[in-house]
């Protein structure tokens, strides 16, 4: 029997929430169940149409023990009433939307979220019936301007990738709602340690469990959360019908990481904090971006709605900002420069404007200028790892020698 912690703290719950002990065994950690397919009684159904909350185990593209964990773990943190995982995070958005949009609606979405989302809401919805406006969301008047009367959806991501641009995730629910459509809120890079987007109004949360939830870099996973009516439907569409389901070791691994999701973020935050001045006061660097600076452009919204600011930083460099991303590719020792995010190694990775403007982010002339305000002509992605905090700044600092 699985107990009910709704009522026990945040690390409780990331520690304890959807598991039990395995009744037969009397296992202590959740049970790794990578069978495909399950005994069954001879009037079970094998239609997704019956597929429903109280439907046994039969085949693991419908339902899987260990994923089914994942997912009342993920509901706990996020105070949801139901999760679905998925195989990715590009898999949990593009499954959310395609499940829910039409030809004909119209969706409003950040200008600046991850380049994924970005090319998808692009290129392919667009292709297929589908109006997609994209909105620099930062300020709340513009997405009142955006909204049209077939508007279904607006879909943010709060601090956004890579820049660390903000939402505020109360006015766009507000503004959402009273125009009848529905708010989706990426918040990878907040985790529920810093935001928990439904308590603040939005009716979908998407998350990359690859990053911050796992928090070692060795398994890709995504999950929207949400209404359970709305959950359902999103089961038995795009996770049964489209497949990008989760695989149960990828789910297994994801839920250890994330028992030790407040300890981590705890210390992300700090280590960021460290690097994030050491950064300021280094004559070599441009520009800083930390939602926990003050000088943040939106440091009072990101108190307001973070309670933890991540371990995410963006800056910018003084002089040809391509030059020193070689520098930090050849002097980096501790630092791994990579792609990805949210793992106990520190990554770092250079995004040039230009080339992020040509492949991912459609953008009118007004909000490249806000983009450039925060990236100039190209910015370091750093996600701060585990690692002590004097180690990275002096990591930092050789490579940004010329």
């Amino acid at each position: 029997m699985i107990h009910d912690f709704s009522k026990n703290g945040f690390a409780t719950r990331a520690v304890h929430a959807g598991e039990a002990p395995d009744p037969a065994t009397g296992a202590s950690a959740p049970n790794l169940v990578m069978s495909t397919t399950y005994v069954t009684t001879a009037d079970a159904s094998f239609s997704a149409e019956d597929f429903g909350e109280n439907t046994p185990f039969i085949y693991t593209r419908w339902g899987n023990p260990t994923i089914a964990q994942l997912e009342r773990k993920l509901a706990s943190l996020e105070n949801a009433e139901a999760a679905v995982a998925f195989a990715s995070g590009m898999a949990a958005s593009t499954g959310l939307l395609l499940q829910f949009l039409k030809p004909g609606d119209h969706l409003v979405v950040s200008d600046v979220s991850y380049a994924g989302v970005a090319e998808f809401t692009k290129d392919y919805l667009p292709s297929h019936g589908i109006e997609v406006t994209k909105v620099d969301l930062s300020a709340p008047a513009n997405l009142k301007a955006a909204i049209r009367p077939n508007t279904r959806f607006v879909y943010a991501e709060t601090p956004a990738n890579p820049i660390l641009k903000l939402t505020d995730i109360s006015a766009a629910a507000a503004i959402t709602h009273e125009a009848g459509a529905k708010l989706i809120v990426d918040s990878t890079f907040a985790t529920p340690v810093a935001t928990r987007p439904l308590e603040l109004g939005a009716d979908f949360v998407v998350h990359s469990l690859t990053k911050y939830m796992s928090g070692h870099g060795d398994a890709i996973g995504g999950a929207v959360l949400g209404k359970a009516a709305d959950l359902a439907e999103l089961k038995k569409g795009a996770s049964i019908h489209l497949g990008g389901i989760i695989s149960p070791f990828n789910a297994w691994l994801i839920l250890r990481g994330i028992s030790t999701l407040p300890v981590r973020m705890r210390a992300h935050e700090e280590g960021a904090f460290a690097v994030a001045r050491a950064l300021e006061s280094n004559p070599n660097v441009k520009r800083v971006i930390y939602p926990g600076l003050d000088s943040h452009p939106q440091a009072e919204l990101a108190h307001r709605q973070m309670k933890n600011f991540s371990g995410m930083i963006s800056f910018q460099v003084k002089g040809d900002g391509g030059a020193a991303a070689r520098r930090f590719s050849d002097r980096l020792e501790i630092i791994h420069y990579a792609v990805s995010l949210g793992h106990q190694r520190s990554l770092i990775f250079y995004l040039a404007t230009n080339d992020m403007l040509r492949t991912s982010f459609q953008m009118t002339a007004k909000q490249e200028a806000v983009y450039r305000s925060f990236a100039g002509d190209g910015i370091f992605r750093l996600s701060v790892g585990l690692e002590d905090p004097a180690d990275i700044i002096a990591d930092l600092d050789r490579a940004l020698e010329a």
